[in-house]
């Protein structure tokens, strides 16, 4: 369940602007403010299975961006290899006396914590 919630707020955040204003506020209180589909569909005066239908819309939109674009995939890969790219400047920088190959290191393991961070 864990996994999929961790899904769904991805999709939400790279492709949550294309979904129409109700969708990502039904949207956001199921899956971010933990609301049933009852208690939303009383708060809008509307039924449960109207707002499940929304939710489902939503979620379709979502999955097909993903599908079509990838880039929750290449962002997920990206990262992996910046992981990889600072344990190999640790590994280089542990194994080398030179200073100015380790500033150099050190510079490269600065510059890849910027890139995770955008």
């Amino acid at each position: 369940m864990k996994n999929q919630a961790y899904r769904m707020a991805l999709l939400y955040d790279f492709y949550g602007e294309m979904l129409t204003d109700r969708q990502k506020e039904f949207y956001d209180l199921y899956y971010n403010e933990d609301l049933s589909l009852t208690e939303i569909a009383e708060n809008y005066h509307m039924s449960r299975q109207g707002v499940r239908d929304a939710i489902v819309r939503a979620e379709a939109v979502l999955t097909e961006l993903e599908d079509k674009t990838g880039l929750i995939r290449r962002f997920q890969e990206r990262q992996k290899e910046l992981r990889q790219l600072q344990e190999l400047a640790s590994a280089a920088q542990a194994a080398n006396a030179d200073p100015v190959v380790g500033d150099y290191l050190r510079r490269i393991q600065g510059l890849c914590e910027q890139l995770k961070q955008e």
